[in-house]
């Protein structure tokens, strides 16, 4: 009976195979999306302008395969429509396929040869058609059919007859069996059991599990089932305040359980991951549940019936596949473990041993999981076999990849397929047994050796928490100490040396920080796309990123320090009152066409805007930073290079923020041991001394030595009644009253540095703490956090002054503009108004997070002594704010990105890649006025 629905797998590289004129283009367009189809005809045509081209067909076929090839890498179903009726045209399809773990599907078009002579007949474009051609297809196509499974085609889909043809109206795709990107959690993974059951019960109870007996009533029923209890608090879930639950501890009945958390990967359902409400955790099992271990049975009676009951998931491992062959009667040695288990299913009746095989038999080798977020596999899986099918990812997902090498202890090299990962997904595997898990590349191993005395650990999605119970005893010797490397690392280079005394020390760099200590110049040169949680994709331009990679690899710190760029800030619209280009009213009247209702007002300070980096110690930047010898923390400008060059003042500076920090208490209530801070230094002259001295102090000086001269000059000749001379002695005292102003001006914001005592630090947002992001709280939080922080050291530290404005209140608008009003007039700088929620959701598109509104004399400083004259301010106020305001967005959403990303643990490529973008968008050809 003819199919109607043609199923055919979701990703997969589909050969249609038919003589000239059976109809596969029909049939292609109607069935398959035109994206879908690539067409040797349509090769034809865009390398010869000739569909028809026959001495075209080598540089057609060329195009076609490198178009298939494209589509394949990127996981996207595609269809050839070509005749491919030759067993040499197919085989380059099949080799594509394999190369990008793609399944070959053949549908083969058989119409009668009459059938396609007519179709040629009614084609102008095949008149010229031999009558022997449509014969050799067809004597080919059948020559083919005996032949295609052996050629390496997973299905094989013969449609007999036009009727056949014609009776397919619809594709069904097929998921393949791994992918489950539906299932979004949360997950609860767990490392290589080994037939630890002890342990693994231990480890589900403390993950929240109830184990139960369960009745044998037939050969189906396994005698145990789990049922979901109440989860162990969330170590997340923790409260400002309260201490870092780095550790829970039972009782003295109950086993220790570790939960180590590092900050949740940037998902793009927000930073934090959180688990939703109501959703039920399921397990994951990574494989290798047999072997070496005291009871292999009762893993797998308890693993087969969680997966039975849909609590839980489970992939195999080497070891898990390696008793299959044994069960389905196939000769292996019982070495590697083996041996215990064959042993212990002994007892086992043969019904259990058969429900064994087949639940081992039906594992797929990995998962994809939670919208292609999350990737499960026994030995890990590099992002082109994500979500594949062939017989590559298979071995790879069980086994790894070795470099051929063997170690000193005779056991395959492997290779480290992870440091060179940038996938997209999480990859939590096994395999490979590692005394401590460690992210690397947003990969993680979690087997920790339990059967060789460690420890049995699950990684819980999307939390990134670790929960550890011991092992019970060492169940087998390791080849290899769990601990190898760690005694490695730790031994002198020669047997001579001897060891440093030291009271403390140094702890060994995570594999991601060995990993950061080389960045690649590939991942900042070049057009970028940058992907964000505010903006969703920042561009940066090829040569914008080349005057970043100047500055940064010139001028700029050690990029472990660069967690963080502050953003430009945009100026208000132009104000039309008298003798302004600035004014509160003008950010106000914005923030209410976009729908914020509250905003908070801070003093701008006349300083440098640095951002501080600050450990409690030394110790506490090389954990976290991975910086080793340079110090407890870095002060830098917005360009990334060091504030301070007297390294001597720089370290009292930082050392006696500590200390305040201390004071305050901050340690203990962020439970953090480092912190990054955005900042203002005072005076502005500590940084910018040369910039005052050869620009400012030089207008100054000039304008002071030839205006009042000039001055004299045009009153002798106004005196004489010369035409003109009384207009431009007016216009030069107004000049020479402008340059003396505009001395004045700067001057304010200028004081000698002598010493640490002559500094200033006005912080305005606690930006980051381990753990931690406070792009969610409101600005008022920041400006109160800081203010108790400045009172712990006034001398070092000012408190900014800031008000909270409702913009529905006349009054409080009113007052907060007699504000501005008076900090100007009194030399002040002007004002910051921002939302008064730090990343504000108005249900529209990202706003402004902050609008400077600068006073009448300090714009002086920006535009020049005469701005204020007349036609000068007429001609500004037509000033462009467009550019910068898109600008402020981008520089901004960047920003947010890079600190997110680091707090999250991501590589420090991907936190540089923000870092990087933000310097890049700075050379773009604003005016640096605005």
């Amino acid at each position: 009976m003819p199919q109607d629905i043609l199923k055919l797998p979701e990703l997969a590289l589909v050969v249609l195979i038919g003589s000239t004129g059976a109809g596969k283009s029909t049939f292609a367009r109607r069935l398959f999306r035109p994206t879908e189809i690539v067409s040797s005809d349509t090769c034809r045509g865009l390398v010869a302008d000739d569909e028809n081209s026959l001495d075209a067909t080598n540089d057609a076929f060329d195009l076609l395969h490198y178009w298939v090839g494209k589509r394949l890498k990127r996981g996207r179903l595609t269809v050839v429509d070509a005749t491919n009726v030759r067993a040499e045209d197919r085989k380059g399809l099949v080799a594509l396929a394999r190369q990008h773990h793609c399944l070959p599907v053949a549908v083969v078009l058989d119409v009668p040869d009459a059938v396609a002579a007519e179709r040629n007949r009614q084609r102008p474009d095949r008149q010229g058609l031999k009558p022997h051609v449509i014969a050799n297809h067809r004597r080919l196509l059948r020559q083919s059919l005996r032949s295609l499974k052996a050629e390496g085609f997973r299905q094989v889909v013969h449609l007999r007859g036009v009727e056949e043809v014609d009776a397919v109206q619809a594709i069904r795709r097929d998921p393949l069996y791994s992918n489950r990107q539906a299932e979004t959690g949360p997950f609860d993974i767990i490392g290589d059991v080994h037939g630890c059951y002890r342990e693994l019960c231990e480890l589900l109870g403390k993950l929240g599990y109830i184990i139960e007996e369960e009745e044998v009533k037939d050969a189906r029923d396994l005698g145990v089932r789990v049922v979901r209890g109440t989860s162990p608090p969330d170590p997340l879930s923790k409260k400002e305040g309260e201490p870092n639950a780095s550790t829970i501890s039972g009782t003295a009945e109950q086993l220790e359980l570790e939960t180590k958390t590092s900050s949740p990967s940037f998902l793009e359902r927000g930073l934090g991951g959180e688990v939703p409400a109501g959703r039920a955790r399921k397990v994951i099992f990574l494989g290798d549940l047999v072997d070496r271990g005291p009871a292999s049975p009762q893993v797998l009676r308890l693993v087969m019936s969680m997966v039975r009951d849909g609590l839980a998931l489970c992939v195999p491992g080497n070891h898990d596949i390696k008793l299959l062959r044994h069960l389905n009667g196939k000769n292996v040695s019982l070495t590697h473990g083996l041996a215990e288990t064959v042993a212990q299913l002994a007892g086992e009746t043969p019904a259990f041993k058969e429900q064994v095989r087949l639940f081992l038999d039906g594992l797929v080798s990995h998962y994809v999981l939670d919208g292609g977020r999350l990737v499960v596999a026994h030995a890990g899986l590099p992002e082109n076999m994500q979500g594949r099918g062939s017989g590559a990812v298979r071995s790879f997902a069980l086994f790894g990849e070795t470099t051929g090498e063997i170690d000193e202890f005779g056991l395959p090299v492997r290779y480290a397929w992870a440091a060179d990962y940038r996938g997209r997904a999480t990859v939590v595997y096994g395999h490979t047994p590692v005394p401590e898990p460690e992210w690397l590349n947003n990969t993680i191993d979690i087997d920790t050796g339990c059967v060789f005395g460690g420890r049995l650990t699950a990684l819980r999605y999307p939390e990134r928490a670790l929960v550890t119970v011991p092992a019970h005893e060492i169940y087998c010797e390791p080849s290899r100490p769990l601990n190898y490397r760690t005694q490695l690392a730790a031994q002198p280079e020669t047997s001579n040396e001897k060891p440093a005394a030291s009271n403390q020390q140094p702890e060994t760099p995570t594999a991601q920080q060995q990993h950061d200590d080389l960045l690649d110049i590939r991942d900042v040169t070049g057009k970028q796309l940058i992907n964000t949680r505010l903006l969703n994709t920042v561009t940066i331009r090829e040569e914008n990123a080349v005057a970043a990679l100047e500055v940064m690899s010139r001028f700029a710190l050690n990029p472990k320090w660069l967690l963080y760029l502050p953003p430009t800030m945009s100026p208000t619209e132009t104000s039309e009152l008298p003798d302004l280009l600035e004014h509160p009213a003008e950010a106000f009247a914005y923030y209410q066409r976009q729908g914020v209702a509250r905003v908070v007002c801070e003093e701008k300070h006349m300083g440098s805007r640095v951002v501080v980096v600050l450990g409690q110690d030394e110790a506490a930047i090389q954990r976290r930073l991975g910086v080793v010898g340079e110090g407890l923390g870095k002060c830098y400008t917005r360009t990334g290079r060091n504030f301070f060059t007297d390294e001597a003042l720089e370290t009292a500076f930082l050392a006696r923020l500590r200390d305040a920090l201390t004071a305050a208490g901050f340690w203990e209530k962020f439970a953090t041991d480092w912190v990054c801070l955005d900042a203002e230094l005072l005076p502005w002259s500590a940084k910018a001394q040369e910039l005052v001295k050869n620009q400012y102090a030089a207008v100054a000086a000039a304008a002071g030595a030839a205006l009042p001269q000039a001055e004299a000059a045009l009153a002798q000749a106004a005196a004489r009644g010369l035409d003109g001379a009384a207009a431009l002695l007016a216009r030069t005292s107004a000049r020479r009253e402008a340059a003396t102003d505009y001395a004045d001006a700067y001057r304010r914001y200028c004081w000698p540095v002598q010493s640490l005592d002559d500094l200033k630090l006005a912080p305005f947002h606690l930006l980051a703490t381990e753990g931690h992001t406070y792009f969610d709280r409101d600005h008022a939080w920041h400006m109160e956090t800081l203010r108790a922080l400045s009172l712990a050291d006034p001398r070092l530290l000012r408190a900014t002054p800031y008000r909270v404005v409702d913009l529905t209140s006349l009054a409080e608008v009113e007052a907060a503009i007699e504000w501005w009003t008076d900090l100007t007039n009194g030399g002040g700088e002007g004002m910051v108004v921002k939302p008064y929620d730090f990343i504000p959701t108005t249900g529209r598109s990202l706003v402004q997070p902050a609008l400077k509104c600068r006073g009448r004399e300090y714009l002086r400083i920006i535009y020049g002594p005469d701005y204020l004259l007349p036609g000068n301010l007429e001609r500004l106020r037509q000033r462009n704010i467009k550019g910068k305001r898109n600008l402020a967005l981008r520089e901004f959403a960047l920003g947010v990105e890079g600190l997110e990303r680091f707090v999250a643990g991501q590589p420090l490529r991907l936190v540089h890649q923000c870092v990087f973008g933000v310097l890049a968008l700075e050379s773009e050809p604003i005016d640096p006025r605005l």
